[in-house]
């Protein structure tokens, strides 16, 4: 079967869906870490942060160290005063910090970051990102090209293909680019991918998928770990 004909019969093979992305996207998060979450996939993981595990979340409207998203009944109770990057009201957590956000960028900027996980519409097997688009005449970029050079690790979460079943992990990104060689890590619907300066390797498949499969919705050639497993939650 060629890839083109394995593609179109991959259509409506069952994904993972956001919350379970977010929630494979969560077991990146180490214990005392500084971590941005972008929009989208990529906020949500602060609802699963592993048990026993401190995390440390930063947004560039000036907040460190909120929670989960908050119920619509307990965003009332407090007023709408806190909202995540998505403008989702979340929680704040014991030693909650407010700033400006020229303090906040310059937190990014300065490296203090760990970790920022990101959305994405192309990955290349070098590790550039492209996930953003201009709307008219204003571009939509936000903090993403600071976070994407000023984090230690940078993960990105995304569908793996585009609705109309184009490749987003590419050889080169045809869209504007955030930054170059900078993921580390892609989580999708169906796999975890790791990028190193050799390429890409697969190292987890949703249940159901095979590394066959994964491979026809990837444009680059992958490499299967040899310790390929399904994917954890």
């Amino acid at each position: 079967m060629s890839r083109e004909s394995l593609r179109e019969q991959l259509r409506d093979k069952a994904r993972l869906d956001e919350q379970t992305i977010a929630l494979r996207a969560a077991k990146e998060l180490q214990d005392g870490q500084y971590v941005n979450l972008g929009h989208g996939i990529p906020v949500l993981a602060s609802n699963y942060v592993p048990e026993g595990r401190t995390v440390f979340f930063h947004a560039e409207t000036g907040i460190l160290h909120f929670g989960r998203v908050a119920s619509w009944q307990e965003a009332d109770e407090m007023g709408w005063t806190l909202v995540n990057p998505s403008g989702q009201p979340v929680l704040p957590l014991p030693g909650l910090s407010l700033f400006d956000v020229g303090e906040a960028f310059d937190m990014i900027r300065s490296g203090r970051l760990d970790l920022t996980i990101l959305g994405g519409l192309q990955v290349s097997e070098k590790g550039d990102l492209a996930n953003w688009r201009a709307t008219g005449a204003i571009s939509s970029i936000g903090g993403a090209m600071d976070l994407a050079v000023g984090a230690k690790s940078v993960v990105v979460c995304m569908t793996h293909v585009s609705r109309k079943n184009d490749y987003k992990i590419v050889n080169e990104c045809s869209f504007p680019l955030t930054a170059k060689n900078c993921v580390s890590e892609i989580i999708t619907d169906i796999a975890v991918i790791h990028v190193a300066e050799k390429g890409l390797t697969l190292t987890e498949v949703a249940p159901g998928w095979t590394p066959e499969e994964v491979q026809a919705l990837t444009e680059p050639q992958l490499s299967v770990s040899p310790t390929l497993k399904e994917i954890e939650l």
